[in-house]
């Protein structure tokens, strides 16, 4: 896609049929893809520019449908927009995969806020209350892998070594990669269940009545509960080495409290944290390595391998947060 987006006009006009002046400029983006805010006329949407391969027609089916649940339940969410055909998902002339939005006008969460670690955690167990059991991804597949399983020792070699900025901090994570690699496990298929699996502080905001509103549901599937809670607490309370052990416990209560079903209680319910990070970390470091990447890849690439490396937790670290878990007693009625 072109800087301005200015090629693609005519083609989203006509797939939306939208009359009149229409306009695309960059917005935010993520490792998947690419924001761009679209005005047509008075309304605003977002458009999505997918840079990996698009979404399966069953993906997006449990998607919507899992949406449908989700705003039942009181979670907020950007409406999904399907052009005159029916569409939620496109391709354009340039080959480029699109998907349109309601936009939002939205703002990261005041963590320091004494309310949001309630926010989050009753958010949570909305999320868990409303989703159903699932086994297997939406294609029929079995979980996928970058949640509970880590790259072996030589699928970092082509990353190591290179001279890179980062080498030497990624050489202390790799050092700690056995005993990480023994805190992962598969997740028991009887506790699966629908959940976003990707609930990190960029894809939670505040919307402007200033309701929590959860974005991006392009990695939904599969996981346990009790996972996706512990990765929460992390994602949210411990940037570094330092966790926010009572922003953690506050969230943890107004999770249960809400009645979600998750419980952390054991090492291997760190599996989705510290799988998905490190092979999030390979990923990044691959583009980042790779001469033949778009130079706006590999600087994106060059900015999350930094804030990776400095948020990976140590074991020693999962293990002093699952001793205090551990500690908190399940709260009583409100």
């Amino acid at each position: 896609m072109a800087a301005s987006g200015d090629e693609l006009i005519p083609y989203v006009r006509e797939a939306f049929g939208w009359d009149g002046h229409v306009t695309i400029s960059p917005g935010p983006r993520g490792a998947l893809g690419q924001i761009w805010r679209v005005e047509a006329g008075p309304a605003r949407y977002a458009l999505k520019e997918i840079f990996a391969e698009p979404p399966s027609e069953a993906l997006l089916e449990a998607e919507l449908a899992f949406a449908r649940r989700a705003a039942e339940a009181g979670v907020r969410l950007p409406g999904n927009r399907a052009d005159r055909h029916g569409r939620h998902l496109i391709t354009a002339p340039t080959g480029v995969w699109l998907r349109l939005y309601d936009w939002v006008d939205l703002r990261p969460v005041e963590l320091s806020a004494p309310g949001t670690p309630y926010e989050l955690g009753t958010l949570l167990a909305r999320l868990h209350t409303c989703a159903p059991a699932a086994a297997r991804e939406p294609d029929g597949g079995p979980p996928a892998s970058w949640y509970d399983r880590l790259a072996d020792g030589p699928d970092w070699d082509a990353v190591t070594g290179t001279g890179a900025a980062w080498d030497g901090r990624l050489a202390e994570v790799l050092d700690r990669l056995p005993e990480l690699s023994a805190a992962v496990t598969p997740a028991d298929p009887g506790e699966l269940i629908v959940c976003h699996r990707d609930l990190h502080p960029e894809n939670v905001l505040t919307g402007p009545g200033g309701d929590l509103m959860v974005v991006d549901w392009d990695n939904l599937g599969p996981a346990a509960p009790g996972r996706e809670l512990a990765r929460a607490l992390f994602d949210w309370f411990c940037d570094g080495p330092d966790p926010d052990l009572g922003a953690m416990r506050a969230m943890y209560e107004a999770y249960v409290r809400a009645g979600g079903p998750g419980r952390v209680r054991r090492m291997a319910d760190f599996s989705m944290l510290v799988a998905s990070r490190l092979n999030f970390l390979l990923v990044q470091a691959r583009v980042a390595v790779d001469a033949g990447a778009e130079r706006r890849h590999r600087d994106w690439a060059e900015r999350e391998i930094d804030e990776t490396l400095r948020i990976t937790p140590t074991p020693r670290l999962l293990a002093d947060v699952l001793e205090r878990v551990r500690e908190w007693s399940e709260p009583g009625p409100s």
